[in-house]
């Protein structure tokens, strides 16, 4: 992999990396302005909340657009404004109008940077940046696909930002080959767990407890987690057929994540785990609010994408919860697992070898899991923890803001 320009540091295992200062922007006192589709759920959504929360800490103010969503009443804990848009609109004639109305709020709130997450979003706000004048910076979550010069068109707004930050290697290779963009512009910042609250020993016996009462998971059944939300691309069939022909009565499969919407996914979920004889070995939980308690009570945590996932976050966490993981070997994979050492890689869309991985990791004595999920948190503290994304982002708005 080439020597991506990364904005982030390393530092020893047993301390977050770089905890963002109070005055980290000197005696300015900047606006911060993200703007992201909605504040639902997921990865790009919690890296939002998690800037925010470090703007507001380092001494800026941060204000959010979105077409709102439950994460946005986590703006008002950490001092932050959120401001309703229809931002996750793909419709042109609303993307102007979102300008327009990011021009106002530029200029009401004074604002000094605006940072989009999404392309739609990012149309608005480059426009409403080259309006007033202020720097653009973009984040790269996933590396879009496209099958049409239209459509590279519509994604290459990503592209245009002062700053491009990729949250991944893999991430910023897509970029400056598809995009032709330089260095000059790129900074690779991984995403970040929260390290402080993901970690084993924050895990309470009774959320474990509550967990286990409200899945229905019996104490005789050792534990696969697959987190992620019900959609083909995350696995869930392959983890499925590889829970079949692996043929232990004592595994059940947990697998965690809503649906949202994709009812006629989850009905052949259902169906498929009907077929295959598993209705005691499989069970499908929904959305889970405590995930941290999740993983402790799973014996291997597992990523069976089909397609590249631009991150990892799941594996991340789960890494930091000193828990086996197995992931395909996709994307972002080389970054945040070390095969043989804090996981397992097995190809994509292969349930016989992820069924042999899956035993291969139960059949570890309590010395080596114990080797692997201390390996795994080494690994995550020193390369993805939040404090160490945020100091990164933080530095990107400093570099841009001197230049103004």
């Amino acid at each position: 992999m080439p020597n991506h320009d990364s904005a982030g540091s390393l530092a020893s295992p047993d301390q977050p990396v770089n905890p963002e200062p109070e005055a980290f922007f000197g005696n300015g006192k900047p606006v911060i302005l993200q703007v992201i589709p909605t504040l639902v759920t997921g990865g790009a959504e919690r890296g939002c909340i998690d800037m925010a929360a470090a703007i507001q800490r380092a001494g800026g103010t941060a204000i959010v657009v979105s077409a709102g969503g439950p994460m946005a009443r986590e703006l008002e804990r950490y001092g932050a404004r959120h401001i309703t848009l229809p931002v996750q609109s793909k419709n042109p004639i609303t993307i102007r109008r979102n300008a327009n109305r990011l021009v106002e709020i530029i200029r009401e709130y004074r604002v000094n940077l605006i940072h989009a997450r999404s392309r739609a979003p990012a149309w608005s706000a480059m426009w409403a940046a080259r309006r007033t004048g202020i720097p653009f910076v973009t984040t790269f979550h996933a590396p879009y696909n496209f099958k049409s010069r239209l459509k590279r068109w519509y994604n290459s707004v990503m592209a245009q930002g002062d700053r491009i930050i990729c949250v991944s290697g893999f991430v910023y290779d897509h970029v400056a080959s598809t995009y032709g963009v330089g260095p000059d512009r790129l900074r690779l910042i991984h995403r970040g767990v929260d390290v402080e609250n993901m970690a084993p020993d924050k895990v309470t016996q009774a959320r474990m407890a509550q967990l286990i009462q409200q899945w229905r998971l019996p104490e005789d059944q050792r534990i696969v987690l697959l987190p992620g939300r019900l959609t083909r691309w995350k696995g869930q069939t392959v983890v499925i057929d590889a829970i079949a022909r692996l043929g232990r009565k004592d595994v059940r499969a947990v697998l965690v994540g809503g649906d949202q919407g994709r009812t006629d996914y989850r009905a052949e979920l259902e169906n498929q785990i009907r077929l295959s004889g598993l209705e005691g070995q499989v069970s499908i939980v929904g959305h889970c609010n405590d995930m941290a308690a999740a993983y402790m009570l799973s014996d291997v945590v597992v990523s069976a994408s089909i397609e590249p996932e631009a991150f990892g976050r799941i594996i991340a966490e789960a890494q930091a919860m000193g828990r086996p993981v197995i992931v395909s070997n996709l994307g972002a994979v080389k970054e945040t697992v070390i095969d043989g050492t804090t996981g397992l890689v097995v190809p994509p869309n292969d349930p016989d070898a992820l069924a042999k991985a899956i035993q291969v990791v139960l059949d570890l004595d309590p010395l080596q899991r114990q080797a692997v999920g201390m390996d795994g948190m080494q690994h995550v503290r020193a390369n993805f923890t939040k404090a160490g994304m945020c100091h990164a982002t933080l530095s990107v708005y400093v570099e841009l803001l001197a230049k103004g």
